[in-house]
This record gives C-alpha cells, structure tokens and sequence, in this order.
C-alpha cells in the first residue's frame, strides 16, 4: 500500500466513525437486530465507497467484519466508547 492509499484508508475510517456516531450509534443499538443490520451496511457502503480497490472481495468482507466487530465491541450506546 501506498501513502496515497494510507491517506484514503485512514480518511475512511474517520468518515466511516462519524457517520456511524452520527446516524447509527443510539441508544441500546447493539440490542436490536434492526439496527445492528443498519451498522453492518454502512459499514459496508462506506468502505466500499472509499477504500482504495486494492483489496479483493474475500479481503474487503474480512475487513468489514472485523470493523464491525470492533465498533460492536468498543463503541456501546448513543455513541459512547471504551476510549472516552
């Protein structure tokens, strides 16, 4: 990967972040399946949107699994982190 695809992923990520603070990350969101399926498809659009097209298929669904599973293991309600 290059420094111009760095500068894209890390871009990304913090785009990806605040949207999902923003618009997905409320109250009790990991409590209901509506809205854990909301987060999975951002994260999904998001990336695909954004992400350099240097990873492939197989690859770019890891890497929004193991998003997913960090925002669902860090980030708790409305928003709120194990980091803050």
């Amino acid at each position: 990967m290059n420094k111009k695809q760095e500068k894209q992923v890390k871009k990304a990520a913090k785009d990806l972040l605040e949207t999902l603070k923003r618009e997905k990350l409320t109250l009790d969101w990991r409590k209901r399946l509506q809205t854990r399926a909301q987060v999975m498809i951002s994260i999904e659009q998001i990336l695909d949107e954004e992400l350099p097209e240097i990873y492939e298929e197989a690859k770019f669904h890891e890497k929004c699994q193991l998003v997913y599973q960090h925002i669902y293991d860090n980030y708790v309600d409305a928003g709120m982190s194990v980091y803050g």
